[in-house]
């Protein structure tokens, strides 16, 4: 079988991020786009994709299914880390205190970082657990929208 590599990492990238425009989640390309997004009022939940398999068997669920709560985050974005190099650098920028982690979650309120969902906390724990995590996050530092 012969199978043309970029081709199948091209199918992998355009599936994952179509899962996070169905979920309600605003691509973040650039850096200008970055620069923008995290300049808005309020709560904003950064989703950093990737092409792992936590990503797409645990990150991504939860980032889809966490939203579905009652206080959640002004703003849903994300950045794809290996895919839109400059735009996933210039938002880590914004996570002070924390190492490059993708996937991850960080939550930011006026452009500021709160607190992240790390890798570690991700990768081997089940969507749930994730799930749980951020909307206890939620509770804590967003509004009912």
């Amino acid at each position: 079988m012969n199978m043309d590599f970029n081709l199948f990492m091209n199918d992998v990238v355009r599936q994952a991020r179509e899962e996070m425009d169905a979920a309600g989640y605003e691509q973040l390309r650039t850096v200008e786009d970055v620069e923008e997004a995290f300049a808005r009022k309020g709560t904003t939940l950064v989703m950093v994709n990737s092409v792992c398999g936590c990503a797409g068997g645990i990150a991504r669920p939860a980032a889809t299914h966490a939203v579905h709560y009652d206080n959640r985050p002004t703003n849903l974005v994300t950045v794809f880390a290996g895919q839109d190099k400059e735009a996933t650098e210039k938002a880590r920028e914004y996570f002070e205190g924390y190492p490059p982690s993708s996937p991850s979650f960080a939550l930011l309120k006026d452009g500021k970082i709160i607190t992240m969902v790390e890798r570690h906390e991700i990768e081997g724990h089940a969507p749930m657990s994730v799930i749980s995590k951020l909307q206890g996050y939620f509770d804590e530092h967003c509004e009912e929208l």
